[in-house]
């Protein structure tokens, strides 16, 4: 009697499938790696194309508020946009013409400000200066150290003319495109929705859109309302400690700190040299760095968790990453842009489907 073959078929052909599985979820774990240097290949070769769309955008996003409580009161949006990017341009214009010139003196005076700050530094480091000479000393390795002195900064004038054009081009170009964004951002909402195949498709795209929309520019006008809170008092402080050009390191404080941890560390050795370069105690001339890293302990950890709330905040981790990433890519623009574009990454995460998980590996 002949047993039955059809189980063993049966078995033979779930193994061959689960064979063919794994393989198709190994090749697609391969491809989506080929994709993802793929794009991290373009966004490297076309930054800057995608530095002044993506600041763009993010500007768009944040006065977009303001251009649509407008159109609700009856104002056309071409002119709500106009007069606020003229008052924007405006006052951009005249802290730029207003801090250029401090800014501009400090930079000149750098090589003069690093010898001074040099025979300064002594006082901190003799006593491991002569730790090293002493251990030198009993193992019989003497070197003598030469001193290199540091390269004179200078800028000529045809530096500033080949540069010029470049950054009138790029300002040009932001301002260009926010105003476009902000006049034709709904028409091209509309042209989302209309492209969509059905209305369920319509309207989830129209609610996905919105509130991104709305979080992510209510996200940014809060940080940027915190920031500039955060240079005044830092410009107030330093005023109050006669530190020189306070607008100037107010102003910093509050660019550096679009970048979490990495600038207030950085302005707060800024402020801890430019200390020790104009108060000879050394108590007086850290005070400010002191003070400035008790300021953002303070805004970090109670101000900005208050008002942003627990679902706008990022794991330390994931910013640091972001950070070292797209500060790799793009440089400083990238490094200023990063958490930005991670929180808005994090938004669209929560509402696409399958894609919950980045929502939940970013968040703290």
């Amino acid at each position: 009697m002949v047993p039955p073959r059809q189980p063993r078929q049966d078995v033979m052909r779930v193994i061959r499938t689960q064979s063919a599985r794994r393989h198709l979820r190994g090749i697609r774990i391969v491809l989506n790696i080929f994709v993802m240097l793929a794009l991290l290949y373009t966004v490297t070769l076309t930054k800057q194309l995608l530095i002044p769309l993506v600041l763009a955008s993010f500007i768009g996003l944040a006065l977009n508020p303001i251009v649509a409580r407008g159109a609700q009161w009856h104002i056309p949006r071409w002119l709500g946009a106009s007069v606020l990017m003229i008052g924007l341009i405006t006052g951009i214009g005249a802290g730029v013409g207003m801090l250029a010139q401090p800014a501009m003196g400090w930079f000149h005076e750098a090589p003069t400000a690093i010898r001074g700050f040099v025979p300064k530094l002594r006082t901190f480091t003799q006593p491991f200066e002569a730790a090293n000479r002493a251990t030198q000393s009993l193992s019989g390795q003497v070197r003598s150290q030469v001193v290199q002195q540091p390269p004179p900064l200078s800028i000529s004038a045809w530096d500033v003319v080949a540069t010029t054009p470049k950054v009138l081009a790029g300002v040009l170009t932001v301002v260009l495109l926010v105003f476009f964004f902000l006049v034709y951002g709904d028409v091209m909402l509309r042209r989302l929705v209309e492209a969509s195949p059905s209305f369920g498709y319509k309207r989830h795209a129209v609610s996905i859109v919105r509130s991104i929309q709305y979080e992510v520019s209510r996200y940014i006008l809060t940080a940027t309302l915190i920031n500039m809170g955060l240079g005044a008092i830092t410009a107030g402080m330093l005023w109050l400690y006669h530190m020189p050009d306070p607008l100037l390191w107010g102003t910093v404080a509050m660019l550096a700190n679009y970048i979490p941890y990495v600038g207030a560390i950085t302005t707060t050795t800024v402020l801890a040299i430019v200390g020790l370069l104009n108060f000879n105690d050394a108590g007086a001339a850290l005070l400010p760095a002191l003070t400035f890293a008790g300021i953002t302990a303070l805004e970090g950890n109670v101000v900005t968790p208050l008002i942003q709330g627990h679902r706008m905040r990022l794991s330390p981790i994931a910013i640091l990453l972001w950070l070292l990433i797209w500060g790799w890519l793009w440089g400083i623009p990238g490094a200023l842009l990063a958490v930005p574009m991670l929180t808005s990454a994090k938004l669209v995460a929560e509402r696409v489907r399958g894609w919950a998980w980045f929502a939940r590996m970013v968040q703290r």
